[in-house]
């Protein structure tokens, strides 16, 4: 990722995981993360937010890490992303001019901070519309204990636009 403005956020989702297909079948996911600056109240000896300052972005996820946040994450949910920052500039339907900063992600994790998680191994086979409704997903444990033993790597992820060899735009 060289010459890119590469971010990690730890925030919320402040709504549910929006899942959609590309034309061709590529999955794309879309969410918001706040990520609100806390500090400490000696006279209340309690942390508070400081909502004034609270970021919000969009995030974007592609390919089967998109299913997988569909299925994973869920609105308050503490989470890490780590991605590509951008920023687009549009007029809205009333003529004002508006900016936006999004991130494209390449990593999307639960926070452990306040939280626990049990992590499986998702299955590699195919994506896409193939794959709903399937039982596939949500991995496998091999018969020696380890989830990751007798499954191959799923295949690379990488996002932004065009990623799938054309300029499609994600559909929201």
């Amino acid at each position: 990722m060289a010459g890119e403005t590469v971010m990690t956020v730890c925030g919320n989702l402040v709504d549910e995981v929006e899942l959609r297909f590309l034309p061709n079948g590529t999955p794309v996911a879309k969410f918001r993360v706040a990520s609100t600056p806390r500090r400490f109240d000696k006279d209340t000896n309690q942390w508070e937010d400081d909502k004034d300052k609270a970021l919000f972005l969009t995030v974007q996820v592609w390919r089967q890490q998109a299913e997988h946040c569909a299925e994973s994450l869920v609105k308050g949910m503490r989470v890490i992303v780590q991605g590509q920052l951008s920023q687009r500039s549009y007029e809205d339907r009333e003529g004002v001019r508006r900016t936006v900063y999004e991130l494209t992600a390449e990593e999307v994790a639960p926070s452990l901070k306040m939280a626990t998680a049990k992590v499986t191994k998702a299955s590699s086979s195919g994506g896409g519309r193939q794959q709903q409704g399937q039982q596939a997903r949500g991995g496998q444990q091999s018969p020696s204990g380890d989830p990751w033993a007798s499954q191959a790597p799923a295949g690379a992820g990488g996002g932004g636009w065009g990623a799938s060899g054309g300029d499609e735009q994600p559909p929201f």
